[in-house]
């Protein structure tokens, strides 16, 4: 006779491993912007946007914010969405063609404007199928 064994993961276990998905996304997706950004800088593509220099760290910081933002959608989603994977990838695609428009309306050189962008499309490959995974289907 074989014994049948189901498991069944609490909210929280769930939100746990949400959360430390999230948290190692939210740290390749800022390094790698950061990377993209200072390698962008050494080719010889500015910074600049509307005259004031976007510090390479920078790039870090808001990543990781906005990283956070979706992780906390992800959670809400994760506790009341039927499909919380469906949705969330919806909303975060949403969302990233959105992040563009700032950049395409931004006071900057058109390859500060492409790297910006770049920018923005590194950080969502990085962080939304990371995160997409530990949401139900």
């Amino acid at each position: 006779m074989t014994a049948t064994r189901t498991v069944v993961s609490s909210p929280a276990a769930t939100t746990r491993s949400l959360v430390g998905a999230g948290v190692v996304a939210l740290a390749l997706a800022s390094g790698a912007t950061a990377a993209v950004a200072a390698a962008g800088h050494a080719a010889g593509i500015s910074l600049d946007v509307g005259g004031a220099p976007i510090p390479v760290t920078g790039f870090a910081v808001l990543t990781a914010v906005c990283c956070i933002v979706g992780l906390v959608l992800a959670v809400v989603l994760a506790r009341v969405a039927r499909h919380p994977r469906a949705v969330f990838v919806r909303c975060t695609v949403a969302l990233t063609a959105l992040s563009l428009v700032p950049d395409v309306l931004a006071d900057a050189a058109p390859g500060t404007k492409m790297l910006l962008m770049l920018t923005h499309l590194v950080a969502a490959a990085i962080v939304i199928p990371a995160v997409a995974r530990r949401l139900s289907a």
